[in-house]
Formats: C-alpha cells, structure tokens, sequence
C-alpha cells in the first residue's frame, strides 16, 4: 500500500527533455518575401511543447486527419503540401510562398498558430484558420487569419478555395456538422510522410460522443456534433487502401451504438489486420461485443475512466457504471486479449491529496497496461469554465499552460503547487521499472512484449526525438507490430473455435501507444 503522503514527501524531480521538444522552429523576421505560387495550399499543424512527464512516442502515433481530410476536398489544379511541426523537421516551407496557408488552431498552441499566420501574412499568402479553438475564440483568432472557418472544414474548405480564385474571400465561414458523414471522402494520405509515424492508418468511424461531460471539449458552446455514422465499408476500404497492419480509430467513442459497432467488426474481421480505439467502460455490456472486437483484431482500448469517484462523475454529467464495478469490466477486456489504456483526469472538487496514490494503487492492482492522466482543464466555452469563472477559480488565461499538465484553476482539497506535484508524481510511479513489472501479464509467454511496448513507449523519452527526427518511428515499431498482427491472427483463431474467452497473449500495440 502506497502512503498517502508520498507524492508529496520530496520534490519531485524534473525530468530531461531535450530543447526541441520544447521550443518552436524560428521564424526570421527579416526573411524577404518570395514569389507567390498560385493554386499552392499549405496545410500545418502547429508546434506545441511537449510534456516531460508523459511519452514523446504519443505525439508521432498518427497524423492529424483534419488536415489530411481538407486535402482530400482540395481541387485537383491545386498543389496540396501536409507539414506537421511536431516532426521536427524545422519550419515549414516557404519557397515558393504558398497562395494559401490552412493552420488548424488548438487552445495550447494558439500563440504558435498566430505566429505562423503573421509571418505567412506578411509575404503575401492568404491564411486561413479552423479548428476548435476558433470556434471557441473567433474573436481572438480574427485578426491574425484573412478567413476562419467555424465549424466542419470538409465542407468549408473547397468554397474557400473558389473565393480565393474569385478575389471575394469572406472573413468568416459557417458549417454545421449535422451533414450525412457518409458523404465525406476518404483521407489523403498519399501527402504524409510514412515513415515518420506508428502508422497512417487514423480512421473514424463514427462522429460524436452519447455523454455530453462538462469538462469535455464536446461541450463547447456553439458545437453541436450529433452522432454520426459511415458505412463500415467505407471504413474497410480505408484501411486496406492505406496497407498498414495496424490502425488507429479516432472516433471519441466508438462504441456509442453498440449495434454499429457489431457492424463494423463483421466488416473488419476478414481483414487480419488489428486496430485501437477509444471506448467508454460501458462497451462491456455485452460481452459478446467485445468478443466480436477481439475477432475482428481490437488489441487496446483508450478508456476515459476519468475517476474512481462517483460523485466526480456524476458532477462531470458523465453517464458510466458504477465505480465499484470498473475492475470486473477490465477483467472482461483483459479476458478477451485487449488491453486497456485508462485515462484519468486528476483535480476534481471531490479530490483530496489521497487521490494520486489510490489511483495509482487500483491502476497497479487491476493491471493496467498503461495509463494517461491529465489534470483537469477548464476549455474556454464550456460548462467548467463557466462554471469556474463564476466562482472566481480561474488563475489566468495563458491558453499555452492549458495542456492538461499544468494547474490553472484553484483546486478545492489542494493547492495548484500540489496537484501540479501529484500530476508528476504518478506519472513517474507509473512509469517506473517497479510499476512496469507490478503491471505484467499473468501468463509469462507474454510478458517479453509486454515489456517491450512498456520499455518502449514509456521509458525511451532520451531517445523519442532522435526517431522522431530521423524518421525512424515506423521502422523502429514495425516489427513489433508485425509480429503482434501476427500472434493475434493465431489468437483469434483459436477464440473463433471456442465459445467462450481463450487465454490471451499479451499485445505489444494498445491503444494510446
């Protein structure tokens, strides 16, 4: 049993990150304008600082598919270039200047997003923003974009485009997402670079979420994302078409319609591909559901748990069981091979300084192949940070500190010094060699790739850049990959044959990884 006084015993020490990590590319206020070439649109995802207590690998799992979704809607007489800054592969091009910059906008790298547009902006290309912080701050992105786009930018994308070419571009430009989403095409994912990524293959299934939590970005004014489903084909055809053996759905929830989901992992199953995806706890209703993933090559689920207080959740409007019962449903993922990636969000009003070692403990005791923690954020627009507006919690308004790492609201039970401290102190717990080792799979067979997917993702942060900068990522991972692919094929084999859960081998891919 872990002292409750421990994560606050002694400083916690801060852990090396290299300088890259940390800091954008510069731009030079004194480069000279290039020529402008027509019909160029360049799509970036800003640099943002990376968190030292969590893994680098995180941040290179796949691409952004927002802005491989807009190139998809690109006209074909335009040229299209993907940069992502995380990369490290320097500052994005600039020779030739692009006609269009797109610059999808989050809250924590706000500052950079506006950065990249003033520099753009003033050698003559056209910039256009989107994402959610623009829809959340429209009013404080304005002045550094010609154009924002509010809302879908799958629809909104290409009419930009046709008033760019017009000389009428608007400053602003509205869509819902209420939209048939079997109609949107498929990703471009010829403009990434492969290698630089676990895999290319992101895929959505499903848009929306059937919770509604009041921390949640989903709950930003102004975004109504009803749930939205393509056909499973569709979803097939992707990841075929994209030849990775592994796949990553980003969907928020991809088991709100557990009928749906039936669907989709009949279609999946023929493949012998595998895939994660991010589910809530109640997915194990129906065991047989989760059987079926199993069979269709789900090896790790990304599970918000977010408390093991019910009074938390039920303050968060988050429909879930019963904490009580949150073992007996890992059991049930574990019993079916599947890892679990349980995320937790540290901070809430019901929290008190015991909350670190207790999570920590029941992490350790059900076996949790891996673990995120984030403290709680108040996102501007949505109910907590109305909420904590009006209590007069919120300690500042610096959008880049509004990670999930750092404190940035008066916490009731503790100060922000000592939720900022037990942030740091579980992760390292977690991450530890002793942690890693309390966490291995109850059949030895499996514990060699438990332990490398352990040593790897979660204590290899001295060498992440170095993959990351070289484009070394997918080589690195691709033959632990392979041969996960490759023991869960045997796996399912045998659970097709039986009606009931078979001994699983442990995964080296879960999702999260």
């Amino acid at each position: 049993m872990i002292a409750a006084h421990e994560p606050f015993f002694r400083p916690i020490p801060k852990r090396w990150i290299p300088r890259e990590m940390t800091t954008a590319p510069l731009l030079d206020p004194c480069e000279p304008a290039s020529a402008v070439e027509q019909h160029y649109a360049l799509l970036i995802n800003p640099f943002y600082p990376k968190d030292a207590n969590a893994s680098f690998g995180k941040h290179v799992l796949t691409p952004t598919l927002a802005l491989t979704s807009f190139a998809a809607t690109t006209p074909q007489h335009w040229r299209v270039e993907y940069w992502d800054e995380n990369l490290l592969d320097g500052r994005p091009p600039f020779r030739p200047m692009p006609q269009v910059v797109g610059i999808t906008v989050h809250l924590t790298f706000a500052r950079r997003a506006y950065e990249l547009a003033d520099w753009y902006r003033a050698r003559g290309a056209k910039v256009i923003f989107g994402g959610l912080h623009v829809l959340s701050c429209p009013d404080e992105c304005a002045p550094h974009a010609d154009a924002l786009a509010l809302g879908d930018g799958v629809q909104l994308w290409p009419r930009i485009l046709r008033d760019i070419e017009a000389k009428r571009l608007q400053p602003r430009y509205v869509a819902t997402y209420e939209n048939d989403y079997r109609d949107d095409p498929s990703p471009r994912r010829s403009i990434l670079q492969r290698r630089s990524f676990l895999t290319t293959t992101s895929l959505i299934a499903t848009r929306g979420c059937h919770n509604r939590c009041g921390f949640c970005y989903l709950a930003t004014d102004g975004l109504r994302m009803p749930y939205r489903m393509r056909h499973p084909q569709q979803v097939v055809d992707e990841f075929k078409a994209d030849d990775q053996p592994y796949a990553v759905f980003i969907d928020n929830n991809l088991g709100s319609r557990p009928d749906y989901l039936h669907s989709l992992c009949a279609a999946l199953r023929p493949l012998n591909k595998i895939w994660s995806a991010a589910v809530t706890i109640d997915v194990t209703d129906e065991p047989s559901l989760i059987r079926n993933m199993a069979l269709a090559g789900c090896t790790g689920v990304f599970i918000g748990f977010e408390s093991l207080s019910d009074n938390n959740l039920a303050d968060s409007h988050k429909k879930t069981p019963k904490t009580s019962d949150y073992a007996r449903r890992v059991r049930i993922l574990h019993d079916y091979g599947i890892q679990v990636n349980g995320s937790f969000v540290l901070g809430f009003d019901h929290d008190r300084k015991d909350v670190f070692t207790r999570t920590a403990e029941w992490i350790e005791e059900n076996r949790l192949e891996c673990a995120t923690f984030h403290i709680l954020t108040p996102y501007p627009a949505t109910p907590l940070f109305r909420q904590m507006e009006e209590q007069g919690r919120i300690l500042h308004r610096d959008w880049s500190l509004y990670d999930t790492g750092h404190a940035v609201f008066q916490p009731k039970h503790m100060t922000p010094a000592e939720l900022e401290q037990g942030y740091a102190w579980i992760y390292q717990r977690l991450f530890s060699h002793a942690s890693i080792w309390r966490r291995r799979p109850e059949d030895w067979l499996a514990i060699p790739l438990y332990m490398a997917m352990s040593y790897l993702y979660k204590r290899s942060n001295r060498f992440w850049h170095l993959l990351i900068k070289h484009d070394l990522v997918n080589p690195v991972w691709k033959p632990l990959v392979e041969m996960t692919r490759m023991r869960h094929v045997h796996y399912r084999r045998k659970l097709a044959s039986q009606q009931s859960a078979v001994k699983a081998p442990s995964q080296v891919v879960s999702a999260g990884v």
